[in-house]
């Protein structure tokens, strides 16, 4: 356990917000469990977010919402206005005396002059300014309206892994995730830049964009897919089967990520002749083959039944949770996932990520509007330091070292996103047990090196270096043991039992490095009764309940398919940094542990807040959602890439203005002239008859027609793009997301970096592909001291390799 009386590891480190809306919130609410002081300047009327409510419940009984009392624990709320020359001034001394602020448009305080994110940079030098917008600060969208929703479509998030079925309008995941998931990212990239500022002095001045957030959280590297083996990752919507179906008693989440699940599948239904190794046909094909066996297979099974019965077949599953039902599924109730709000009494996710000796702050009580402000301008608020002069080259992570056991997308986006921003990471795997993601890309075996042909373990690893060891024997184990006492973090991502097996425990590595950091990512936590289940992606988001606000109310759930593991990456690089902090303080190891699903509750907060707060279940709406209304998808007349009629986009009216800039495009129509449509409430009231007038609109017309009308009256409108033209799209051409990268297998194709740009650089982020299987064995080794006869021997012994075991040509 912590130790209550030791610091958090941010204690002292000072934050000003000047963001608005969940985002921002977000990242500082994670800065805050950190230890953070972080200060909130509101205007006079407030973040509007005290005012929100998804579900509309009244929050007359409090001052403030239940979701701004959960993302606000711990703050304190200064109010200052921005036409008052000694309010400006308060900010300004404010600012001074910080280490970092936050920032996003939409409050009056954040459009002054003064505190746009190029104006704080320059003023205030030291301080690192995170800036969160849609597109970025540059590039030739960046001033363009956006929603969410309309962000999901321009991302390819919408149809990116085929959610849904071809005869209905694709669906977004809903619940506001790609919000959740540009905040961590930005409280991630405040502390990547933080761990040079304490060594450099150097300020930075982050620029990130939430379209670029959602293209990693919500895509599976389509792009680099598609140049490397010329086809789209699937070319059509149909169902995930079993996926979300309906049992006996309710509903139940099962899954097949690997050929091996699906074998186990079919024997576990009683049908292991469907079971044909040579099929040509893909997991998910062969699958909606049999759905209709599968599903009355389901439904003639409890839940309980068929969750006992997959967890022996090691079949991946959850229970599809809600806000009403999440509170009483027995591994959050035995592992303490849910804790009472400090103020208002409310139950709300607990911190998404644990540490051991290392504490993170427990809430306190959300600040009201104003509460602080008399305080702060009393105070005596000491400037910083001025920096040195000359710029700091150095990128934010260099010197750092980590050992990558970790595989398939959770664990390596997390150490991908350190050895971008300069960690020496070296990728851990077995010539006998490849890394997931090297089997996955469906390329046949008779192919020539097929292990090396996969583009999503060539989006995922570039800057690592590549080692195989065989944990299983006696010296694969000792070289681990060597390695480990060179590295400052040690990740892996595997069930608990993995390690139990060999017996590589946090003990164990403090015994060879006592200020090692252990990252452990396991998909349901160290402990609980589903400690030992398999977690995939769409496990983990039935089981903290993104999936239930995911598809249409009148089916079943769909699962996305896709948050669980990016979201889970980028919570586990916050927890990393963290850690790095209080050994940096204190010399001491720490124990991470950054469950997949501690993560996913957190994006998922609102359901459970909302439910516990005001009686309220929210439910999903299809394309419909509570943040803009109209907002919905409409098919338009052009044909997709495929020749169908299935070319659609995104519209999401967020305000009144919007609304009226919408009427006056569309030609002022008396439909729209209805004064009762000139309020949310009203348009609300009758979105189906606003919905049949869309959609004859933009079915006269094409898609960029639609889109180019729309954007240039300012409403926020998005093409619905097929994931693997984000390349096309202009802006991310203009930010440099995309680098080419020259692979020596696969040649070069065009790789996503990071979902921000830095002032201070780098300019490119890619420097090496890929490693080959074992491509840096000798380099690595022999840095251990080993001969090179030693080394030949292990290749000998199979310890080490450079093919797959079974198709070694020794």
């Amino acid at each position: 356990m912590a130790n209550p009386t030791v610091e958090p590891p941010l204690a002292g480190y000072q934050v000003v917000d000047l963001s608005t809306g969940i985002a921002g919130a977000y990242c500082t609410k994670l800065l805050v469990e950190g230890g953070a002081d972080v200060i909130k300047v509101e205007p006079p009327e407030g973040d509007s977010l005290r005012h929100w409510s998804a579900s509309g419940a009244p929050s007359a009984a409090r001052a403030d919402g239940a979701l701004f009392s959960f993302l606000a624990a711990s703050k304190h709320s200064v109010v200052v206005d921005p036409v008052d020359a000694a309010d400006i001034d308060l900010v300004n001394r404010l600012l001074a005396g910080a280490d970092a602020a936050v920032w996003s448009s939409g409050s009056r305080i954040a459009e002054h002059q003064d505190f746009r994110p190029e104006a704080l940079h320059c003023r205030h030098a030291h301080l690192v300014v995170t800036s969160i917008t849609p597109f970025g600060l540059s590039g030739p969208w960046r001033d363009r309206a956006a929603t969410e929703f309309t962000l999901q479509a321009w991302s390819g998030g919408i149809v990116g892994l085929g959610r849904g079925v071809q005869d209905r309008a694709p669906v977004f995941v809903g619940g506001q995730v790609g919000e959740y998931l540009a905040g961590a990212y930005a409280s991630a990239a405040t502390l990547a830049c933080r761990y040079r500022q304490i060594r450099c002095g150097a300020g930075e001045l982050i620029d990130l964009s939430m379209l670029e957030t959602q293209i990693l959280g919500l895509t599976y590297y389509p792009v680099t897919f598609f140049e490397m083996l010329g086809r789209p990752w699937r070319d059509a919507r149909r169902l995930t089967v079993p996926g979300v179906a309906r049992a006996q008693d309710g509903l139940v989440d099962l899954g097949c990520g690997t050929a091996q699940q699906w074998f186990d599948l079919c024997a576990m239904v009683g049908h292991p002749e469907w079971i044909d190794e040579e099929s040509p046909l893909s997991i998910t094909e062969l699958a909606n083959v049999h759905a209709d066996e599968i599903y009355a297979w389901v439904g003639s099974h409890s839940v309980d039944e068929i969750r006992e019965l997959a967890t022996a077949f090691r079949i991946p599953n959850a229970p599809v949770a809600n806000g009403a039902n999440i509170g009483s599924l027995d591994h959050f109730q035995a592992r303490g996932s849910l804790v009472r709000n400090p103020r208002d009494g409310f139950q709300q996710p607990g911190t998404p990520y644990r540490l051991w000796p290392a504490r993170l702050r427990r809430p306190g009580p959300p600040p009201r509007l104003g509460e602080h402000t008399d305080r702060y301008r009393r105070a005596s608020l000491s400037p910083k330091p001025a920096l040195p002069s000359e710029p700091v080259q150095q990128l934010p992570l260099s010197g750092l070292r980590v050992l990558d056991m970790t595989t398939f997308w959770a664990g390596p986006s997390c150490t991908h996103f350190l050895a971008m921003l300069g960690a020496e990471v070296i990728h851990v795997e077995s010539s006998r047990r490849l890394d997931g993601t090297r089997l996955i890309a469906g390329v046949p075996v008779t192919e020539d090196q097929w292990w090396e042909r996969s583009p999503i373990f060539a989006a995922l690893n570039t800057n690592k270096k590549g080692l195989t060891v065989d944990l299983r024997a006696a010296r694969g184990r000792e070289l681990l043991h060597r390695l480990i006492a060179t590295c400052d973090v040690i990740a892996e991502n595997f069930t608990p039992r993995v390690l139990d097996h060999i017996g590589l425990d946090f003990a164990a590595v403090q015994s060879i490095r006592p200020d090692a950091i252990m990252l452990r990512m396991p998909g349901f936590g160290l402990d609980g009764p589903w400690r030992d289940n398999p977690a995939f992606a769409y496990v983990i988001e039935a089981a903290s309940g993104i999936s239930w606000l995911t598809g249409y109310p009148d089916s079943a759930p769909y699962e996305p398919y896709s948050v669980g593991d990016p979201n889970a990456g980028v919570h586990a690089i916050n927890a990393l940094l963290l850690a790095l902090e209080h050994r940096r303080r204190t010399g001491e190891g720490v124990l991470v542990e950054a469950a997949m699903v501690d993560a996913a509750l957190n994006i998922a907060a609102e359901q459970v807040v909302e439910f516990s707060a005001y009686g309220a279940l929210l439910e999903r709406a299809g394309n419909r959602g509570p943040t803009a209304v109209p907002q919905n998808l409409y098919r338009t007349a052009d044909t997709d890439e495929f020749g169908r009629p299935d070319c659609w986009v995104a519209i999401a009216v967020a305000t009144d203005e919007h609304w009226r800039q919408l009427a006056f495009t569309l030609g002022s129509p008396s439909w729209a002239a209805d004064p009762i449509l000139a309020t949310a409430a009203g348009r609300r009231a009758h979105q189906d008859d606003i919905d049949d007038h869309l959609a004859a609109w933009c079915g006269r017309q094409c898609s960029d027609e639609v889109v180019a009308t729309l954007w240039e009256a300012g409403v926020p409108t998005a093409k619905v793009i097929q994931p693997h033209r984000q390349s096309e799209l202009a802006q991310l051409d203009a930010r440099g997301f995309f680098e080419v990268v020259d692979h020596p297998v696969n040649g070069p194709a065009r790789l996503s970096t990071v979902p921000m740009r830095l002032v201070g650089g780098p300019r490119r982020f890619h420097t090496q592909p890929a490693p080959l299987l074992g491509q840096h064995n000798h380099e690595l080794l022999c840095e251990l001291g080993l001969t090179a006869a030693e080394i030949s021997e292990l290749e000998a012994e199979g310890v080490i390799g450079t093919t797959p075991a079974r198709y070694s040509t020794t």
